[in-house]
């Protein structure tokens, strides 16, 4: 396909340590203080809990190995959107945006927001999720739905004043959640509780489910087992996303050939270790049992309470808070360059294919704003999440699968970076993510036919741009 991007009028402000913040600032939000409830629930055990951790991060690093090949092949914005379009056509590229806007970006959005509001309900208890403000067309409004919709907002509008202005809430914000994440984890390593460290322990590769409190059973067979350990990697793999969107800026990365599959590398390998090291110590402070049933699963609240007594539970909500804050700021800033680059192939609002007097996609911006606080006053964005994490992991291995086409289709384009460990790991996530995604079918179809669904209206939506173009 021709190339119609053209990002010669961004600015190049983000330096590797920008990108690598960026990359590590997108992935870690409020699902590693939440997730581990219901990894305990579906394996039981403090071994198989590091183990689908562990999994899920050799995923990560090997899919985001093998994406800086393509960045160094496509630097400019939009990033996987493009790598779809050039290694296959228009149509799995379009597909691929449209599901990014209608739920894979703007729900993360709406759900980090309100994840935000949540916590600091705990300082503000007037702005939380239980005081109904109004009920419109059979939606209740509650006052952390528009603290997170101000969040939204307030994010946007400073990402609207240029890439320098997002760049410097996301260096300072995530670099305050890496610090105050690894001090939590060393405080509880160092008060650790060795009659829980033991318990957990003694027995810790017996995989086995949650029934009821204190009760833990066996799988009754092989598959039931495989379909446990799925359910258990959805919110995993939720948790370690977003690792992507450094790629979308590419167009405003100083030399990006060369930075952004450092970046990706760099920043996936730091925050895999940091969420070994947390679930580690979750298993150091708190019993199985005790991580299973966490109250609303806010594993990290039980595990800060038990490292710091009763002021834990403000020590971890204004951790999360600033997690959530850098987190969805690195989301919005990013998200807005892959409208920016379907506009200019003509397969998105015309208006997002413009650049304002800062140098940003203006208008992409405020549409994925306006977007992402209906799906935060809805309420369903969580449900939206479950049901597309199925469809993020079929378009990385589709991406993966890229590499192999165009290494055929383009064998002469300039590759600055190879795919490390070329084609051994590639061929590993591939066939990783297709058998998540076989699992989820057979046993957990609710996570995957209405996500499918939702990549499926993008097709007449195609069609009808196409014709009109």
């Amino acid at each position: 396909m021709n190339e119609t991007n053209n990002t010669d009028n961004m600015k190049r402000e983000l330096g590797l340590l920008d990108a690598t913040l960026l990359v590590a600032g997108g992935m870690i939000g409020s699902g590693i203080f939440i997730v581990s409830a219901d990894v305990a629930r579906n394996v039981g055990s403090a071994g198989w809990m590091l183990v689908i951790w562990l999994i899920t991060g050799f995923m990560t690093i090997s899919a985001a190995l093998s994406y800086g090949e393509l960045s160094g092949m496509y630097p400019k914005a939009g990033g996987q959107y493009v790598y779809l379009r050039e290694a296959y056509n228009s149509l799995i590229a379009f597909l691929f945006g449209w599901s990014f806007f209608a739920v894979i970006q703007t729900g993360t959005i709406a759900a980090v927001g309100v994840a935000f509001s949540k916590f600091f309900a705990y300082f503000i208890p007037q702005l939380g999720d239980d005081v109904i403000l109004a009920k419109i067309l059979g939606f209740n409004i509650s006052s952390a739905q528009l603290v997170s919709i101000a969040l939204i907002v307030f994010l946007t509008y400073v990402n609207t004043r240029g890439v320098k202005s997002g760049k410097i809430i996301q260096t300072t914000f995530t670099s305050a959640k890496l610090v105050s994440l690894l001090g939590l984890v060393l405080f509880g390593l160092i008060l650790a509780k060795p009659e829980v460290w033991s318990a957990n322990w003694s027995n810790a590769f017996n995989i086995q489910r949650f029934s009821s409190p204190g009760v833990f059973n066996a799988y009754p067979s092989f598959y039931a087992l495989a379909g446990g350990i799925a359910a258990a990697m959805v919110g995993t793999l939720f948790s370690s996303d977003s690792w992507n969107n450094v790629t979308f800026v590419a167009g405003e990365i100083t030399n990006p050939k060369r930075n952004i599959g450092l970046a990706l590398l760099l920043g996936t390998l730091t925050v895999t270790v940091l969420y070994i090291l947390t679930n580690v110590m979750y298993t150091a402070v708190l019993p199985m049992n005790d991580i299973a049933t966490a109250a609303k699963d806010r594993v990290g609240i039980a595990a800060a309470e038990s490292i710091f007594g009763t002021s834990g539970t403000a020590i971890l909500a204004l951790l999360v808070m600033v997690s959530t804050f850098g987190c969805n700021n690195g989301l919005i800033l990013s998200g807005a360059r892959v409208y920016y680059s379907m506009a200019q192939d003509g397969l998105f609002f015309k208006k997002a294919g413009e650049l304002n007097k800062n140098a940003v996609p203006e208008f992409g911006l405020w549409i994925q704003c306006a977007f992402a606080s209906l799906l935060c006053l809805s309420g369903r964005y969580g449900d939206l999440l479950d049901m597309i994490s199925f469809v993020v992991v079929i378009f990385y291995v589709l991406t993966i699968i890229g590499i192999f086409i165009l290494r055929v289709k383009q064998p002469d384009l300039e590759r600055p970076y190879k795919a490390l460990g070329y084609p051994v790991l590639p061929i590993i996530y591939i066939a990783m993510g297709i058998t998540f995604c076989v699992l989820l079918i057979i046993y957990k179809p609710a996570y995957t036919w209405p996500g499918l669904i939702i990549v499926a209206l993008g097709v007449p939506i195609y069609y009808f741009l196409m014709r009109k173009k």
